[in-house]
């Protein structure tokens, strides 16, 4: 694709990348002459820690707020209320009829306000078929008196009827006094404008004061979230180090929380190595075991050897049986890599066992031991485990064979044990060697003990060789992580 094709493609709406694999994409940079696609990210986590926050903290203030202004604004309109509650009892105590059967006080009301006109503060008392008989404060105005409910306990509500800029609160009884025959309604108001001063000055500092404490507290999740995630940073920039090769290992002070997580990254790492540096010796020992069959062969062709023909078979057997042996090493640890693997050993077994008695139906193979025995091996592998010790054990063997399953706390022992001549103590150690062979007249490679050892120990287990006490011939414990 030559550039300015290029440039016209990157040039595309972003979201082509998501059409096409249902994924965002971004293109960030040109490597090599081609697009480096990166994934998108799902966002900061201090913003999303913030974003929460914000809300929490906000929707708990409203609500507090709320609940904190109405407790305020009723506690000042009981206290109002209170005030007015007082001056109508005093009235009701005070009230009494003349030789004319009109209302008066036998006492004076004591709030100075209630001589002043327009004061603010009125009282008023009104019956049926009387004059309205009212506080000087009213001057030439009246309070409303509505006759259609009757008030024998006391009833407070709000009033505009002396217009908008003078709203009222207004407490009145209905009483009938001793030796009358008809019910005085006593009322007693007030301007309201102070009462609504008060509850505004109250809301206002409500609102700034938890408009500040809002504020402190999302600058407080601010820093918790910066600081509380600063370690994250940290391990950010160490695994930048390692990658960059000026490391080999996050090693930093960390939080509990945090320090688990680095740790599965650092055994990663040491995985990762261990995995490269089996790597490079089984590709230096496939290579330092091909170059000497090579050698032979090239030896021969340039000497225009009569024998090349066999010395080719012979040198070509030799380097397949070494292929076939580092194949089987590289599936084991691709398949150790995948996953932690789980397979029963008993099934394993019986297929095993069906297999070869197959192939050896003179040699009796008996199963006992633990059925419900697993292991942390896949199941091919364990099958190729099995079959190489139980074919070797029914082809050295004298045509009996004894397979015994032991569970333990970490391992699995699986006992192979056969009725052969077995394998002097001095020659055990050799045995595992690739190619070797102590009895070079039956058929066979010679790798089957050296798989089992090798795919043993990727999976962590281990295979030793001992003397049968009950058949007399070979016993090879072979060891594998049990499943908890």
């Amino acid at each position: 694709m030559r550039m300015p094709a290029l440039k016209r493609w990157l040039e595309l709406p972003a979201n082509w990348g998501r059409l096409l694999i249902g994924r965002p994409l971004r293109i960030s940079a040109i490597e090599g002459g081609r697009p480096h696609v990166t994934r998108e990210t799902t966002g900061s986590l201090t913003r999303r820690m913030l974003g929460i926050a914000a809300l929490w903290i906000g929707l708990l203030l409203a609500g507090g707020g709320l609940a904190l202004d109405r407790v305020l604004d009723d506690a000042i309109t009981n206290n109002f209320d209170s005030q007015l509650k007082y001056v109508l009892s005093a009235m009701i105590s005070s009230a009494e009829l003349d030789d004319e059967g009109e209302i008066r006080f036998n006492r004076p009301l004591g709030d100075q306000r209630f001589l002043e006109p327009n004061s603010g503060l009125y009282w008023q008392v009104s019956a049926p078929g009387h004059d309205p008989f009212p506080s000087r404060s009213l001057w030439d105005r009246r309070l409303q008196v509505q006759g259609s409910h009757r008030d024998e306990r006391m009833h407070i509500y709000d009033s505009q009827e002396f217009g908008a800029d003078e709203g009222l609160r207004i407490l009145e009884r209905d009483v009938r006094l001793p030796g009358s025959n008809v019910t005085w309604r006593f009322q007693v108001a007030q301007d309201r404008s102070g009462l609504d001063a008060q509850k505004t000055v109250l809301r206002k500092t409500l609102i700034r004061s938890f408009a500040i404490l809002g504020f402190g507290l999302i600058i407080m999740s601010a820093l918790q979230a910066t600081f509380g995630l600063w370690p994250l940073r940290k391990v950010r920039r160490q695994i930048a180090a390692v990658r960059a090769g000026r490391m080999a290992r996050v090693d930093t002070r960390l939080p509990v929380e945090i320090a688990p997580m680095v740790e599965e990254l650092n055994d990663l790492l040491a995985h990762n190595e261990r995995q490269a540096e089996e790597a490079r010796t089984h590709a230096g020992n496939l290579a330092h075991a091909l170059k000497t069959p090579l050698t032979v062969i090239m030896n021969e062709a340039s000497a225009d050897s009569p024998e090349l023909c066999r010395t080719v078979i012979r040198e070509a057997t030799t380097m397949r049986r070494q292929v076939d042996h580092h194949l089987a090493r590289a599936r084991a640890v691709g398949r150790r890599a995948s996953g932690q693997s789980v397979s029963p050993v008993w099934p394993s077994l019986e297929s095993v066992e069906r297999a070869v008695s197959r192939l050896y139906p003179r040699t009796t193979i008996d199963l006992a031991g633990d059925r419900m025995a697993r292991v942390h091996v896949e199941r091919q592998d364990l099958d190729e485990l099995l079959g190489n010790l139980i074919e070797n054990a029914a082809k050295y063997g004298g045509g009996r064979v004894f397979v015994t399953v032991e569970s333990g706390p970490q391992y699995i022992e699986i006992q192979v044990e056969d009725d052969g001549a077995g394998i002097p103590e001095a020659q055990r150690g050799s045995i595992f060697e690739r190619g070797a062979r102590l009895d070079t007249e039956k058929p066979g490679t010679g790798l089957g003990l050296a798989i089992v050892r090798d795919v043993a120990q990727i999976y962590g287990g281990s295979v030793m060789l001992d003397e049968s006490e009950d058949l007399g011939g070979l016993l090879v414990r072979l060891r594998l992580p049990a499943v908890k």
